[in-house]
């Protein structure tokens, strides 16, 4: 494995039906505080407590970083799990440094730290523990339901420091759920845990995201989303539409010819010169979006929508190695 921040302690695999085709390689890390180059995100400094997903998204854009592991975007992606099992300790070292200034840090920027693998390493509690000992504001992004299982940790969290979360839920729509995300919890489920967090106080909101170009993406199947969010208290909800970017572009691509090989021909015309789809096609869908909220009797969530979009348009242009939230 060829990484400067790891090296490698053991591979151990579980054999229980919920952990059954996934190999865990335990890592002790140098550093866990990772700084984001670049000024297009709304942060500066992320944690990714594991590297590879068990959710198995077919888009994920972090499905290249296996690739500088010397493992493939693929299926390792899915079932090599690394684990940064000294993440809290080295956490709470760097609070602890005079250089640390109590920047916002974010997660969920990669990988999913609700992944299956926290079930058994709870490595997300010492992290939210060590957060709040120093009073360090955080965000977490997830498709996972555990985060459930700290509910009651982010609430003293939310007594001493700004925090907020965001759930990823792209879709309602079952076929496309099951094809797409094989290894996430049902985003119904989510949709719940959305509910759940804002009632105890915690900020949560609903990343529309990705949407996948005629799959995911009529309106019908925008509005369900739209108005489940709203029903679950999602204090924001904000659409991202598929980049697939060199590495991930030929696994989703050799999925859809799977799946749904009609819609090959039209991706090819979106993603063939980039990653990105159009600025025309992306404003398209937040336009969607927008007019979904705009009649949603909810001024707050409204002006919240107002109020990213306008950040949106104030970041400067978007370099093409640039990653994004999802």
């Amino acid at each position: 494995m060829q990484n400067d921040q790891l090296f490698e302690l053991r591979r151990r695999r579980f054999d229980t039906p919920h952990f059954r085709g996934i190999e865990f390689i335990e890592v002790e890390a140098k550093s866990i505080v990772n700084h984001v180059p670049g000024s297009y995100l709304p942060f500066n400094w992320t944690i990714n407590p594991y590297r590879g997903c068990s959710h198995a998204c077919r888009y994920c854009f972090a499905r290249v970083t296996h690739s500088y592991l010397d493992m493939s975007p693929g299926k390792d992606f899915e079932t090599k799990i690394v684990v940064k099992v000294n993440a809290p300790e080295l956490l709470r070292k760097k609070m602890r440094s005079r250089s640390w200034k109590g920047e916002h840090i974010a997660m969920g920027t990669a990988t999913d730290p609700y992944q299956r693998a926290e079930g058994r390493y709870r490595l997300m509690p010492g992290i939210i523990s060590a957060l709040t000992d120093y009073a360090n504001p955080f965000s977490i992004l997830t498709k996972g339901t555990l985060i459930l299982r700290d509910l009651d940790r982010l609430v003293e969290a939310s007594k001493v420091v700004e925090i907020s979360t965001a759930f990823s839920i792209g879709t309602l729509d079952e076929d496309a759920w099951r094809a797409s995300e094989p290894g996430t919890p049902h985003p119904r489920k989510r949709m719940e845990a959305v509910a759940r967090l804002n009632a105890a106080g915690i900020p949560c909101g609903v990343m529309v995201a990705p949407v996948l170009p005629g799959i995911t993406d009529g309106m019908k199947q925008l509005e369900t989303v739209v108005k489940a969010a709203v029903d679950a208290g999602a204090t924001s909800v904000h659409p991202i539409l598929l980049h697939l970017r060199p590495g991930v572009k030929e696994v989703y691509m050799a999925w859809l010819e799977d799946h749904y090989p009609e819609l090959v021909t039209r991706y090819e015309a979106m993603y063939g010169r980039g990653s990105y789809a159009s600025r025309g096609q992306q404003d398209a869908l937040s336009g969607n979006i927008r007019a979904l909220v705009t009649q949603v009797d909810s001024p707050s969530l409204r002006r919240n929508f107002r109020a990213a979009e306008r950040r949106k348009e104030q970041r400067p242009p978007k370099p093409a190695e640039q990653m994004s939230l999802l």
